[in-house]
């Protein structure tokens, strides 16, 4: 029995000694790993075997544990002595683990010759290398191998410094990318240098070729011609404008053309020549150039267009300019003859009308119902003849600059009212519509501006052969007041719309024809213009006209 007691006594103490030395163990292993102690406990499968570093030191082993790069030791036959945290991270394993096991199984398969060759070189001198190694998440990191030999204790180990490249070759990477893009980009801009040299060169040659062409063809032309840029000034003349001013190109260029112009022209000239280039519509203008060898001043007709690039932006103007001196002498010779016509055809149609109005009052014997028809016809021609030929004493008036007559201050509305009671007897069949009607005063003359309204009115009913309403619309249109007559009729073309109002154009219409001299709309036109208001028509074909005038409003 005591012997039992004395063995359990030893049993007891010697549990008490393996605790201590088992807590000791414990204490130093963990002293170890934290850099508390300069030694390593490594299992090499004989069991666990002790090594200490010579002149360790500890600040020196924590600055190991805590670098970026990372940090192994292995003996002679490759086991891991020890490893940093950094190390562990790189290829995914716990620190742990890694302690003792070969550091060639963390080397991939193709990196393992170069790492039995770098290994093999280390024992003998430093050396570095590039290899990858395994990670247990499934991917490669490339790293930088440093090879240093260290003495232990226990004999040489080699100490080895893993700098992880993964980064650095991710650069490399897109770098070798960009050259390749840009060596792709600087081959396609060479490509594009090269075509577009060659545009250049073929542009080059179509651009002298084309203005080799243009120059022939404009100096082989009857008319003075020129070519201004956006901002006005002239930068080529043919040759037919040397010969005519007689002037070389020092003397006319830029702006040089004004003083060939005729002194009276040369204002209303630029006037319209300014307004050209801030709008950019067609420059239409007449006046009078003079001639180089005798002094002459002839008559021209300069016209204008703007050539536009694909922004819609004038780049030049391309004008002409042609001699009409003779077609206006012509005309005025017309003119001349009209207006001589006119006042010998006055006097026998004055007699005429008078012997008919005789005939018509001749009370002896009763007429004949068919005589007072052809007196009744007789008469309306008569009227329609006089009404012609007053337009054309008006227009011969207009072309030598007589066409006068006194202002006064009078209600525009009453007039037009007038008009519209004077046309519902004239033309019985139609339907005269009135809007607004309020009450406008303007400064001009009755008589005329009467004319006017009437021109209007007899042409929308005229040009309406089948609708037969007519609206005439007064209104207050920004600070004027505006007459308007809308007929729903054959309507214009938008080139008919341009040339209304020119002197002798008659609209012709393959379905309807009427009569007249188309001088009503020019006189019209030249009536406003001299009550200085403005004229003008919209229209479409086959839909109808509104042809409307504006004078100056005087409010009370």
């Amino acid at each position: 029995m005591d012997q039992l007691n004395n063995t359990y006594s030893e049993l007891l103490k010697e549990n008490e000694e393996l605790k201590i030395q088992l807590e000791e163990a414990n204490d130093t292993i963990d002293a170890i790993r934290t850099g508390q102690v300069d030694a390593l406990i490594v299992n090499d499968g004989d069991g666990h075997q002790l090594y200490t570093l010579k002149t360790a030191d500890q600040t020196y082993r924590v600055f190991i544990e805590k670098m970026n790069e990372g940090a192994v030791t292995i003996n002679y036959e490759g086991l891991i002595l020890y490893s940093n945290s950094r190390f562990a991270s790189m290829v995914g394993m716990p620190l742990e683990r890694t302690i003792g096991l070969l550091f060639e199984t963390f080397i991939a398969d193709e990196s393992r010759d170069i790492f039995e060759d770098v290994i093999t070189n280390a024992w003998e001198e430093d050396c570095k290398e590039e290899l990858l190694l395994k990670n247990n998440g499934g991917h490669d990191v490339p790293c930088l191998l440093s090879c240093n030999t260290l003495e232990l204790d226990e004999g040489v180990a080699l100490s080895l410094i893993l700098t992880d490249l993964s980064i650095l070759k991710e650069a490399e990477n897109q770098l070798k990318i960009k050259n390749l893009q840009l060596a792709a980009a600087r081959l396609a801009t060479e490509k594009l240098n090269n075509d577009l040299e060659d545009t250049v060169k073929e542009r080059t040659n179509e651009l002298f070729l084309s203005r080799e062409h243009f120059k022939y063809l404009a100096n082989n032309i009857p008319q003075m011609t020129w070519t201004n840029l956006p901002d006005g000034e002239v930068d080529y003349y043919n040759q037919q404008w040397y010969d005519y001013t007689g002037l070389d190109q020092q003397d006319t260029k830029k702006w040089g053309w004004r003083k060939v112009l005729h002194p009276d022209d040369l204002q209303a000239t630029m006037d319209r020549f300014a307004e050209s280039l801030k709008t950019g519509e067609i420059f239409e203008v007449e006046n009078r150039y003079k001639r180089g060898y005798d002094g002459a001043y002839r008559w021209h007709l300069n016209r204008a267009i703007p050539l536009r690039d694909e922004k819609n932006e004038v780049v030049f103007w391309v004008g002409t300019a042609t001699d009409i001196e003779d077609q206006k002498k012509e005309m005025e010779r017309k003119d001349e003859f009209i207006g001589i016509a006119s006042h010998e055809l006055k006097t026998p149609l004055t007699s005429l009308k008078g012997y008919l109005q005789l005939i018509s009052s001749y009370k002896r014997d009763e007429l004949p119902p068919a005589v007072k028809q052809y007196i009744e016809k007789a008469n309306t021609s008569l009227n329609k003849l006089q009404r012609l030929i007053n337009d054309l004493l008006d227009v011969s008036k207009i072309q030598a600059g007589k066409l006068e007559y006194a202002f006064i201050r009078f209600n525009i509305t009453f007039l037009i009212k007038a008009c519209i009671e004077n046309a519902e007897h004239i033309h019985p069949d139609n339907n005269f519509i009135i809007r607004d009607g309020k009450d406008y005063t303007v400064n001009g003359n009755p008589e005329r501006l009467e004319q006017v309204v009437m021109n209007l009115i007899n042409n929308a009913v005229k040009y309406s052969p089948q609708n037969k309403d007519v609206i005439i619309h007064i209104s207050d249109h920004n600070d004027s007041v505006r007459v308007s007559v809308t007929d729903f009729g054959i309507g214009l073309s938008a080139e008919q719309q341009e040339r209304i109002f020119e002197r002798f154009y008659r609209v012709e219409d393959k379905k309807y024809t009427t009569s007249g001299l188309g001088m009503g709309l020019y006189i019209s036109a030249e009536i406003i213009t001299y009550h200085n208001g403005s004229i003008d028509v919209e229209s479409e074909a086959g839909k109808g006209s509104t042809f409307y005038f504006e004078l100056p409003l005087i409010r009370d």
